[in-house]
């Protein structure tokens, strides 16, 4: 970078020789250079390797890049030489202040005066017909400031270009016209989506793993995309929630779970994993992925509900139960008003309604052809 120091060390990787001993690579020199040179230290095994150092500060606006080549010599008696080039390129830093190119800037006017020198503006058609122009852009007639009618979206328009013509009001008319071009930059405006899971509110995702799994064990593969462009569209995944937080793992740049440890008998036998996929913009946009991990012996037992489908199913059993029993004892109540207003219509006397006429029904004994208890006879009443 620019901003490095002289006398920064940057190791180079040391030759690959067969020989040993004296007849070894024993020092590395390089072409001259006034930015750098090069130094032969002692590696490990008696190895020598190369090693640049920076003798002075690097400008990109002068030099963006330079070359070197490196020459490694082996043996005492009768040397043997390889070469290598060694690429150097600078990178830059904000290291320069802005600075204006005249002291005075003038807009231009119209030379003439009056009516010739009253300007009007206008939207010429676009070099590219099937553009919308006159959806996106208008322009004042009397100053030529130009305005978005609506919000550009990066995804679906980058860019565009249009004419823009000024027309004086003289005898007779002149006209100009300038070609400008608009430029959208990619905002940070789509959270990620996800593919795999689906979180659309659908049966929960469920991944078996089995109790035999190894370290590293792939459980699933969360995955999901962003609509923006750019370093906007960067997504990175972790491991916001789980039911014991050191027994799976999620790989940052691609989404794989995976297990981090051998599974023992006193880990939970479901658990519940919350993955965050976040984007990589200021601030940046996220979204989740809820797995259901059950570990099971293998994959050909049958498998039962997790504890929350299995308490939604509970509840929802439970519910209809009380609904039968509310409906069972309402049917008793009824059943037992109606007999009893039957008993007392038998007892006969002041109590009985004058409204009704009828008699008890035989009894199923009576129809049988026994006898009950002597009763007195039920009056008649008119109604």
């Amino acid at each position: 970078m620019e901003n490095t120091p002289p006398g920064t060390v940057f190791p180079l990787k040391n030759t690959r020789d067969l020989d040993v001993g004296i007849n070894n690579t024993h020092k590395y020199t390089t072409n001259p250079n006034s930015h750098v040179h090069v130094l032969t230290q002692n590696g490990s095994e008696g190895r020598k390797y190369p090693e640049l150092v920076l003798d002075k500060a690097l400008d990109r606006e002068e030099q963006a890049e330079f070359g070197l080549t490196l020459m490694a010599v082996n043996g005492r008696a009768s040397p043997r030489t390889g070469t290598a080039l060694v690429l150097v390129e600078t990178l830059d830093i904000n290291g320069n202040v802005l600075e204006c190119v005249q002291p005075l800037y003038q807009r231009q006017r119209h030379r003439h005066l009056g009516t010739n020198a009253q300007v009007t503006y206008s939207l010429l058609p676009p070099p590219n017909p099937h553009l919308p122009l006159a959806s996106l852009i208008s322009i004042s007639t009397e100053n030529g400031h130009l305005v978005a009618l609506r919000s550009l979206d990066y995804e679906a328009l980058q860019g565009f270009e249009f004419l823009v013509g000024a027309t004086d009001r003289g005898s007779p008319e002149l006209s100009s016209e300038a070609l400008l071009q608009v430029l959208v930059l990619d905002a940070n405006d789509n959270s990620p989506f996800m593919l795999y899971p689906l979180q659309n509110g659908s049966a929960p995702c469920t991944e078996l793993v089995p109790w035999a799994a190894e370290p590293g064990y792939l459980v699933t593969k969360v995955v999901a995309v962003d609509g923006d462009s750019g370093q906007n569209a960067w997504l990175s995944y972790q491991l916001l929630k789980a039911t014991e937080p050191r027994l799976f793992r999620v790989w940052a740049h691609n989404g794989e779970v995976r297990t981090a440890r051998l599974l023992s008998e006193r880990d939970a036998a479901k658990h519940r994993l919350v993955v965050l996929v976040k984007n990589n913009s200021e601030p940046p946009r996220s979204a989740t992925a809820t797995l259901h991990v059950p570990l099971v012996d293998d994959f050909s037992q049958s498998y039962l509900p997790l504890p929350e489908a299995a308490l939604a199913q509970v509840q929802g059993d439970l519910l209809t139960v009380y609904l039968v029993m509310a409906l069972a004892l309402v049917w008793s109540l009824f059943l037992s008003q109606c007999s009893c207003s039957w008993r007392c219509g038998s007892v006969g006397g002041a109590g009985w309604p004058r409204w009704v006429t009828a008699r008890c029904p035989r009894t199923p004994f009576q129809a049988s052809g026994g006898h009950e208890p002597h009763q007195d006879p039920i009056p008649e009443v008119p109604i």
